[in-house]
């Protein structure tokens, strides 16, 4: 028999997740949020969970290169002791 269209999909994010590919992220949004993705995505050619990585590694990263010292760390959930 057949795999339907949702056991496909739980098998395809069980297989990422054993593989060490990714992990899981579930989250409820504003209905603005979510066609905004929907518009950067499809106005990028990626996919929603694509634009999703971009978007936090770009802000990650302006955000860390303002960052020194025990800011760093403590950004990164170092502990950091006097």
């Amino acid at each position: 028999m057949a795999m339907t269209n949702a056991q496909k999909q739980a098998s395809y994010r069980q297989r990422k997740i054993k593989e060490g590919e990714g992990e899981r992220l579930q989250a409820v949004i504003s209905l603005h949020a979510k066609r905004s993705i929907e518009r950067l995505a499809r106005h990028y050619g990626i996919t929603q969970a694509a634009l999703i990585e971009r978007l936090a590694m770009e802000e990650q990263q302006r955000v860390t290169a303002t960052l020194e010292g025990d800011a760093y760390r403590v950004f990164l959930g170092e502990m950091v002791t006097a």
